[in-house]
């Protein structure tokens, strides 16, 4: 199996767990990794609301000793936020700093941060510059464009600026996930680039995964890994033995509740979002659509546990 660093920073097997907003805070992280993930991040969070030391975005940053190695990926429109971050020394507990200039949400690119970012490219670059100028392990996670296809010229300013990796979504920021990712154009960019190159965009099994590494460094897995950890666990038996590993949908159920512990343990309790997280480990589930609407219906921490445990 191929072994990845970014930077110093050694990465025990080339599974990486994408940052999903609403998903990957510190319970999720920590059941993905007991799951095989050889990387975590948090969720993307804007370095406005890091430097005003926002309540949820606080919360967002938490880690842990277990939660390790840890990346926190941020977005922003200026410059000058990103060096307010640096001076408050927020970013100092992590391993790397990884960039956003993917996100197509309207409410990010709206504030001309996250995908929006591609169409400046040299925006991009100072930012990393002066990421890696005060000794941060750096990357950057794009897709193929905001719009319209650059990702060679971005990519290339990008290593150019002294990033230590790269991810790249395989789509364009208008595409939805419906669009299929186009692989191709990671493997393009592999070819040019010189440092570590992640690939992200429809992973969903061991046999996608192992394709992914032929053409990459990385396999980042996103949508497939929300409300099931073990996604990771089945790839890296698939990338050992050559065999797709079923799905086990007892096993999950107790990865669920588990999950819940976790949340009580770190004391997040925000119904929404583990309604939200929980509704997909629920999905393969004889029935699904009737069980998820009921479990939506649920309006307190209690109710969820006595859901699980009823069905365990």
């Amino acid at each position: 199996m191929k072994q990845l660093k970014i930077g110093n920073v050694k990465i025990k097997n080339p599974l990486l767990l994408a940052p999903m907003v609403e998903v990957t805070d510190l319970p999720y992280r920590l059941l993905c990794r007991k799951a095989g993930a050889g990387m975590a991040y948090t969720e993307m969070l804007y370095v406005d609301a890091i430097t005003h030391e926002n309540y949820k975005t606080k919360k967002l940053m938490q880690t842990s000793k277990q939660d390790k190695p840890i990346g926190i990926q941020i977005t922003g429109s200026n410059l000058t936020e990103i060096k307010k971050a640096i001076s408050i020394k927020v970013l100092d507990n992590y391993h790397i700093v990884d960039l956003n200039c993917g996100c197509p949400s309207v409410r990010i690119t709206g504030n001309e941060a996250g995908s929006f970012l591609l169409k400046n490219p040299e925006k991009i670059s100072v930012m990393i510059k002066t990421l890696k100028k005060a000794g941060y392990t750096t990357s950057a996670k794009i897709r193929l464009g905001f719009d319209n296809n650059n990702v060679l010229a971005v990519s290339k300013m990008i290593e150019k600026s002294g990033a230590d990796a790269l991810t790249v979504h395989a789509r364009l920021a208008i595409h939805s996930g419906k669009i299929p990712a186009d692989w191709t154009w990671i493997e393009k960019v592999k070819k040019e680039l010189d440092i570590p190159i992640i690939g992200n965009g429809d992973v969903f099994s061991g046999a996608d995964a192992e394709k992914m590494l032929n053409v990459c460094d990385g396999a980042m897995i996103g949508r497939a890994a929300i409300g099931d950890p073990y996604i990771f666990e089945r790839i890296l038996h698939y990338l050992k033995t050559g065999r797709e590993k079923d799905f086990d949908l007892k096993k999950n159920l107790k990865a669920f509740n588990e999950y819940l512990l976790l949340c009580r343990k770190y004391d997040f309790k925000d119904i929404g979002r583990i309604k939200y997280v929980g509704s997909s480990f629920i999905k393969k589930f004889d029935g699904a659509a009737k069980l998820r609407s009921d479990f939506m219906q649920i309006k307190s921490f209690d109710e969820i546990k006595d859901f699980v445990k009823g069905r365990l």
